[in-house]
């Protein structure tokens, strides 16, 4: 797009098109996603904040409230305002529909999240959620608290494909489908696991295109050898050289001692 895109934007492409959507941590991962056509972004609302929004100015971002970072509505309404004016789109929000409702009713998009919710992840476990009958409902049932909130978009994460389906065409929010297929309005991962760039737990919904790992690997071991290199050359005399140095011609040198004897 030609202009940045915007919560209406979506919702009117609803049941259209299908979106890519990536979390990025670094300007040049938000570079990268914009030069590759993903127009929807998530991101941390932490120093890199500003750059993103910089590498990426027509995309739309979502910017993650720390869960816990607020503790009653009045607070999320100023967090979620500071974090529009740093350049998010829309406001994640892990928090009850309380938070949302209030946030919402003063104009800020929210982003809900049902099913495997990290941050409430004690209450489920790190597993698919809604293979029950009765689990089903009850992520239907945060799906309807959100809608009764204001919501603009929801996160669904792990949960069964029929499900996700089921809900992406009965609700009016953009649905953001991590784990659960091609069911919902936008194909969701994370920059770290597509690219692979640690040496921890991959979900089963992700697929690593890239080896970061073991490029960092070799960056880092060029970064010592060039460091080693540095440091014995300073030892041995070989740096600096002469033509890393600035000179001052004899007279110059003396002139300045004369005048140094005035201080």
């Amino acid at each position: 797009m030609t202009r940045r895109l915007t919560a209406y934007d979506l919702q009117s492409a609803k049941g259209t098109r299908k979106w890519l959507q990536l979390h990025v941590d670094t300007p040049a991962e938000a570079a990268a996603a914009v030069a590759c056509d993903i127009a929807i972004l998530s991101c941390e609302p932490d120093h890199n904040l500003e750059a993103v929004r910089a590498a990426a100015p027509h995309a739309f971002l979502s910017v993650g409230m720390a869960h816990g970072a607020v503790a009653s509505p009045d607070e999320a309404i100023r967090l979620g305002f500071a974090m529009m004016r740093r350049g998010a789109d829309a406001i994640y929000c892990s928090h009850s529909p309380r938070f949302i409702e209030a946030m919402a009713a003063e104009g800020i998009p929210v982003t809900g999240h049902v099913g495997l919710v990290p941050n409430r992840a004690t209450w489920t476990n790190f597993r698919a959620v809604g293979r029950t009958a009765e689990e089903a409902l009850k992520v239907l049932h945060a799906i309807k608290d959100l809608e009764n909130a204001g919501a603009a978009c929801v996160e669904i994460e792990v949960v069964p494909v029929r499900l996700a389906e089921h809900i992406t065409r009965s609700t009016p929010l953009v649905t953001m489908g991590m784990g659960c297929g091609s069911a919902c309005d936008t194909q969701y991962l994370f920059s770290s696991d597509v690219l692979g760039t640690h040496t921890g737990h991959y979900p089963r919904h992700s697929k690593r295109y890239a080896d970061f790992v073991t490029l960092e690997a070799e960056l880092q071991e060029k970064r010592i050898a060039a460091f080693r290199t540095f440091g014995r050359e300073v030892a041995e005399g070989r740096y600096p050289e002469a033509r890393h140095r600035v000179d001052m011609d004899d007279a110059v040198f003396d002139r300045f001692l004369t005048l140094s004897q005035s201080l």
